[in-house]
């Protein structure tokens, strides 16, 4: 059986040179925020290691999570594809089709055992015996828990996967289930959002390729070099919310202005993903750049969850613009407050030391 070529053999054959090479290593290393003595690993590391075998398998989905993934910037999602992991299957971009497909899927599973990546878009549905989703003529679920069965690891690609997303939302009458619920044996990385952000897709397998291990994750499955911040701590509209400047209609002044969308419902403060550090479409925007506030589509559960522009509960405001006159007024209120109880309790305490009350 040949030997499965490294990513640096494919790309010497396709006459990049060494230079070029290391470049790659140096921005895609930097992109990832890992640095310089990472740039070198992953450099010996895509010089010596196979590539990762990678199956990738659809439940009930949009395949949008597809569509983002195609999209990445840094690495270029055909440098990812063709050259730094072994695409085996994925039915949605693949040539073959049918019987054909399924032989490779078969193949793949028998030449990789325990060394292949399963990495999973969508959801299975439980109900009725899973015959809500059949891929290849039997219930995804039946295919997914004997394709799990061999892997290393398992990838949950987007809310699907991660936490059952729309298809999971009340009353859910097809049982649509997260991954992990139904895989309990192998470890699982999630990898939310509807979708997720292309470059952190590519992040995760880029780490995985490099360092031969899984990133270190969050409670929640997650990985943290992704989704260890809210995307409040990062967003450039923080010190609008901050001195409680916000958008209160949509297009008025403060909209303009580019005033803080929490008041018009924005989950920002309660959402951890690298929307607002790693952003969208090569870096150019996100959603809260563009004038819509965060849905908090990483965050389980969020489709049942309220309406998306309904204002969060419980989250603290500064409101440090207030002027000297609108603090000076509050602090003469509190203290007159203060110095009526403490004159109430004199008199109550006055009263019941009386000699009639002896």
């Amino acid at each position: 059986m040949a030997a499965i070529e490294s990513f640096y053999d494919v790309i010497r054959r396709q006459g990049i040179t060494r230079r070029s090479f290391t470049k790659f290593c140096s921005l895609t290393s930097a992109s990832l925020g890992f640095g310089p003595v990472a740039a070198s690993q992953m450099a010996q590391a895509l010089e010596s290691k196979p590539r990762v075998p990678v199956i990738w398998m659809h439940g009930l989905e949009c395949t949008c999570c597809s569509e983002s993934f195609i999209r990445s910037a840094h690495p270029l999602v055909k440098d990812v594809v063709l050259s730094m992991i072994s695409l085996d299957y994925d039915d949605t971009i693949m040539a073959a089709a049918g019987h054909q497909a399924e032989a490779i899927l078969e193949e793949t599973r028998r030449r990789h055992k325990g060394k292949y990546i399963l990495a999973v878009e969508g959801n299975p549905p439980l109900n009725e015996d899973g015959m809500f989703c059949i891929d290849g003529g039997k219930p995804f679920i039946e295919k997914l828990k004997y394709m799990a069965e061999d892997a290393m690891a398992i990838i949950a690609w987007g809310a699907c996967a991660s936490w059952g997303c729309v298809q999971a939302a009340a009353p859910n009458p097809t049982q649509a289930t997260p991954i992990d619920k139904v895989i309990t044996d192998k470890p699982i990385i999630k990898v939310p959002g509807c979708p997720p952000i292309a470059e952190v897709m590519t992040g995760v397998v880029t780490f995985i390729t490099t360092f031969g291990r899984l990133p270190e994750l969050d409670r929640q499955g997650r990985p943290k070099m992704f989704y260890s911040q809210r995307i409040h701590d990062k967003c450039y509209r923080r010190p609008h919310f901050d001195a409680g400047q916000f958008v209160e209609d949509w297009d008025d002044e403060g909209a303009r202005k580019g005033y803080c969308l929490y008041k018009l419902g924005c989950k920002g403060p309660t959402t951890y993903n690298a929307c607002s550090a790693v952003r969208w479409n090569g870096g150019v925007s996100f959603p809260i750049q563009s004038g819509h506030g965060c849905i908090g589509c990483s965050e389980e559960g969020f489709w049942d969850q309220g309406s998306f522009y309904e204002r969060l509960n419980k989250v603290t405001l500064f409101e440090v613009e207030k002027n000297a006159d609108e603090i000076g007024f509050g602090a003469a209120s509190l203290m007159a407050g203060a110095i009526g109880l403490h004159a109430a309790l004199t008199a109550v305490r006055r009263a019941s030391n009386r000699p009639e009350n002896a």
